[in-house]
């Protein structure tokens, strides 16, 4: 990044944040954020000499959608983000865009939404396969999620258990996200380790939703409740022979602030 000498150009952003997964908001309809500059998207990431957030999200014009959202991870990797999605979406509503309804294009493919009781439902695609590892399930809702049931979930180290699984031989080349979960009763309490963030979250939609799959799979339920540190989402589904449909992702999607960060 350049020294504070050498700034003389300000980027506006706008700070989302759903269940605790916080991300860094522009409205790019103009083309003028330089989506090739990963150190930028790094910068404004960061918790200390940034604006802090889980991921950049830039809102464009698209020619067959309402828009395009384009989502990075600090490390500037791409994948679908679920939390991010939701609050894209709630942007977007801001952004005078669209109104109660849309269809937007991720890096994914097309998805529906819509917003209701000020939360954000997310279609997401359907689900028709998945490996069963042991007594742990690996399933790609978007992003690939590996699920792994525990005990005292508030009691374990994320970042070894995460790192161990994320940086194992098989998936180190191509990460995968670890969500180590618990059956509570109430619903499934759920941490996440996040490859591109290479950190816990508070949230993670996509990961939600596999773990709410995953339990699918054992389990006669079409909806789950899942108690992230950041807040509960829902994961409303219908369980097909072969796999899932009709997955919505449901939760809140709030501003927090908007600023000028100079760059």
């Amino acid at each position: 990044m350049n020294s504070p000498s050498q700034m003389n150009s300000a980027i506006h952003f706008y700070k989302y944040q759903g269940t605790g997964n916080d991300f860094v908001m522009i409205d790019n309809r103009d083309k003028t954020f330089p989506r090739a500059d990963l150190d930028l998207i790094a910068h404004l990431c960061d918790r200390r000499f940034g604006v802090g957030a889980d991921g950049v999200i830039l809102i464009e014009r698209h020619t067959d959608a309402d828009f395009e959202m384009i989502y990075y991870n600090p490390d500037g990797s791409q994948s679908l983000c679920g939390n991010g999605s939701r609050c894209a979406v709630m942007f977007a509503n801001y952004l005078g865009i669209i109104q109660d309804k849309t269809k937007f294009l991720a890096v994914d493919g097309i998805h529906e939404a819509y917003i209701s009781k000020g939360k954000v439902h997310l279609l997401m695609h359907d689900v028709q396969s998945f490996e069963q590892i042991g007594e742990d399930f690996l399933i790609d809702t978007g992003s690939p999620h590996y699920i792994k049931y525990v005990q005292q979930l508030d009691q374990k180290d994320m970042i070894k258990e995460g790192h161990a699984i994320r940086y194992s031989e098989r998936f180190n080349e191509i990460g995968v996200n670890v969500n180590l979960i618990e059956n509570t009763g109430q619903g499934l309490s759920i941490r996440t380790y996040e490859r591109g963030v290479e950190a816990e979250t508070l949230s993670c939609g996509t990961g939600c939703t596999a773990a709410a799959l995953a339990y699918g799979l054992t389990h006669d339920v079409q909806k789950v409740t899942l108690i992230a540190k950041g807040g509960e989402l829902e994961v409303h589904f219908k369980r097909e022979q072969s796999g899932f449909k009709d997955i919505y992702l449901v939760g809140p999607a709030e501003a927090v602030f908007e600023g000028n960060i100079s760059v």
